[in-house]
């Protein structure tokens, strides 16, 4: 197999992972998940987001939350922004650090951001260009990337021309990302050989859901394509308010445990990592779906 030596996790579980959460979880508590998050290892991980409260209350706190957490200097804590509100929020909270999503499908992007595509890019490329002016990291997120949940299977040619587009504004990272977990490896393969094949000048990162099982296997095949970066949510929480039939995303725990058992690093502490399990489990009303835990508690 051709594989890294080392791979790198992105936490997504508090802002992806408790945004599809019906009820409304007190800011205190995604506090302390946060801070429980710092003490793993976990180097980057995406904290809130400043979008309008009526799509997604869960995360109606970004102010709060940003003010009450403690930001350890070595991690980068990045907040979700939707247009040029959620920019101007964002700054006036300190964020150095944005995360912008756009969908392939239009279909997706009008439930999402009611906006087509191409809507999208454009309004969305001049708040790119002044956070690039202002010294910011801009990470962005090409959503469904594979499937939509209401036009079916994406052309991989339509990711490709999004993936030019935005690598030529200067962005820091770009996720590939499988938004209703409908992916499989031999797709995944395919299509990350001829992302690199592109040579971006942004980080390369994946997003699996695990909604058909197969994200561990997709990240093995996104692996043996050249990807080094994945976004994952402990204890497998998720969803996504505008994907219906998308489940939580992959495990970060299992993740961590399968890359290690495969002697790759990730400079994370799994045991810490369970210890965080435990505490979301209070969050959720919803079972954990992550193996590696149900594993050692015996409820495999």
């Amino acid at each position: 197999m051709n594989l890294p030596k080392q791979v790198e996790i992105i936490e997504v579980g508090p802002r992806d992972g408790l945004q599809n959460e019906a009820g409304f979880i007190p800011t205190e508590q995604k506090i302390a998940f946060i801070h429980s998050l710092n003490g793993t290892g976990i180097r980057r991980m995406e904290a809130t987001s400043f979008v309008h409260p009526v799509y997604v209350p869960q995360m109606k706190d970004a102010k709060e939350l940003l003010e009450g957490i403690e930001r350890f200097p070595q991690i980068q804590y990045m907040v979700l922004i939707p247009n040029e509100a959620g920019y101007e929020r964002a700054v006036a909270s300190g964020v150095r650090d944005l995360s912008f999503v756009i969908g392939v499908s239009d279909s997706f992007n009008l439930k999402n951001i009611k906006m087509t595509r191409e809507e999208s890019i454009r309004r969305l490329e001049a708040v790119m260009k002044k956070a690039k002016k202002n010294g910011m990291f801009i990470r962005h997120n090409i959503s469904t990337s594979f499937w939509c949940p209401y036009e079916g299977k994406v052309d991989a040619a339509l990711v490709l021309e999004m993936l030019r587009r935005i690598d030529a504004l200067g962005v820091d990272e770009i996720v590939i990302c499988d938004t209703i977990g409908r992916a499989n490896p031999q797709q995944v393969f395919d299509l990350f050989q001829r992302v690199f094949s592109l040579r971006p000048n942004a980080m390369i990162t994946a997003h699996f859901h695990d909604t058909y099982g197969l994200a561990q296997a997709n990240i093995l095949a996104a692996l043996q394509a050249g990807v080094s970066r994945f976004d994952a949510s402990i204890g497998g929480l998720g969803g996504c308010p505008f994907a219906p039939g998308a489940a939580g995303n992959v495990a970060t725990e299992d993740v961590v445990f399968m890359l290690h058992e495969m002697g790759i690093e990730t400079g994370i502490d799994l045991p810490s990592l369970l210890s965080c399990v435990e505490l979301v489990k209070s969050l959720t009303t919803r079972e954990l779906t992550g193996h590696f835990h149900r594993a050692r508690t015996g409820r495999a």
